[in-house]
């Protein structure tokens, strides 16, 4: 599989690129490549698609967020970036306003009317939302999710049409069942050619005579269907993951939505997150932190043993690599760190009481740290590097 370009490059537009300067750079390579104006280059329609897979996701704000995060991964899955089903009327349907029309049309007017994208409206339906709760073992490794969505689909009884039987449909008489009305202009350059939505089928190019007795005349029905949910191992609380083509169907056929999915991560009752990193609270006696143990320890994958030194200083934190979270690019994998706290006794009894008095004039009680023993700040500091 080959490997994808990336998207600030395809445009050409440098990563803290403005709103405006990625949807010029969009319209420019968008014109440069449309597929009408290159008939005879059989790369023009990739090309033209990939400058739609880029403008789809750096136009808007938080996908960009999660593809400067986490690269193509962190939006793979869904829309045009997800790569499932790019469809050339998708992309006129949702861009076409940046060029001056509404679902496709628009581009004639650039052409001079040569194209041959005209045609009927495509209207996307609506997207749906849902959270999914997640644990940190789930999150951890990945996981497959099954869910009951309601969404509107496609009326069996009509196709989608909204029409009686699917048949009852008249051609409209307005705009011939192009679903577009024409107007030519002539100006200094020559003419030109605009495109709007006929106003009389809503650019649908046909009129329903009979209503459907299922749908009544909607085209589509509301159900429940059970979508399986493949979530990518590393994902974060908050961040939103996309189903192409699972949100609603719009009324008498179209493109159906998308089916955005907020992650919600759930508190695991002993770990703590801290990015790829996972945060654990050891406590240990004073006697065990003076002599020395071995000591069990929860992980994601389970419990380990690790040993406790002889001498041990409370504040020191031990690290398990590669036991934390992997990175949502698959390159690296977070480390587990345990926190050592020495555990100091609230209560003594006498006999105890006796015992550590002796201890309090041994002069190895008295605190000594040697100049090779780091202080707390020094251990957050390297900690963070």
């Amino acid at each position: 599989m080959a490997t994808k370009r990336d998207y600030y490059e395809i445009l050409g537009v440098a990563k803290g690129a403005t709103q405006e300067e990625i949807k010029k750079a969009y319209r420019k390579i968008a014109i440069k490549f449309h597929p009408d104006k290159n008939p005879d280059d059989p790369t023009a329609e990739d090309k033209f698609k990939e400058a739609a897979e880029a403008y789809e996701v750096l136009s808007d704000e938080q996908k960009r967020q999660r593809y400067d995060q986490f690269g193509h991964q962190g939006v793979n899955g869904g829309g045009f970036g997800g790569g499932g089903g790019m469809n050339m009327e998708d992309i006129f349907s949702q861009f076409g306003d940046i060029f001056g029309g509404g679902g496709g049309g628009g581009f004639e007017s650039f052409f001079g009317g040569g194209g041959q994208r005209g045609g009927k409206r495509m209207r996307k339906g609506s997207n749906l939302r849902i959270k999914l709760k997640l644990d940190l073992e789930e999150v951890a490794k990945g996981v497959e999710k099954k869910i009951k969505v309601k969404r509107y689909d496609a009326c069996n009884a009509c196709e989608g049409n909204g029409s009686k039987n699917g048949s009852s449909l008249n051609t409209c008489g307005t705009c011939q069942g192009q679903g577009q009305v024409k107007r030519v202009v002539n100006t200094m350059l020559g003419q030109m050619v605009s495109a709007s939505t006929c106003p009389s089928c809503n650019g649908e190019g046909k009129t329903v005579s009979q209503k459907c007795d299922v749908c009544h005349g909607e085209g589509r029905q509301l159900r429940e269907e059970v979508i399986s949910i493949n979530v990518p191992a590393g994902v974060a609380d908050g961040m939103q993951l996309s189903m192409g083509g699972k949100g609603n169907v719009p009324e008498r056929g179209g493109i159906p939505g998308d089916l955005l999915i907020q992650i919600e991560e759930e508190q695991h009752p002993t770990l703590r997150r801290d990015g790829n990193n996972v945060m654990f609270e050891q406590y240990v006696s004073f006697v065990d932190a003076t002599l020395g143990a071995s000591v069990e320890v929860p992980t994601i994958e389970g419990k380990v043993k690790i040993k406790i030194d002889p001498g041990t200083q409370s504040g020191k934190i031990l690290r398990l690599r590669g036991k934390g979270i992997p990175d949502i690019n698959g390159y690296t994998k977070g480390d587990q760190l345990i926190h050592i706290n020495v555990w100091t006794p609230k209560n003594v009894n006498p006999e105890e009481r006796q015992i550590l008095e002796r201890l309090r004039e041994s002069q190895n009680f008295v605190p000594n740290p040697g100049k090779n023993e780091k202080g707390f700040f020094e251990k957050m500091k390297e900690y963070f590097q």
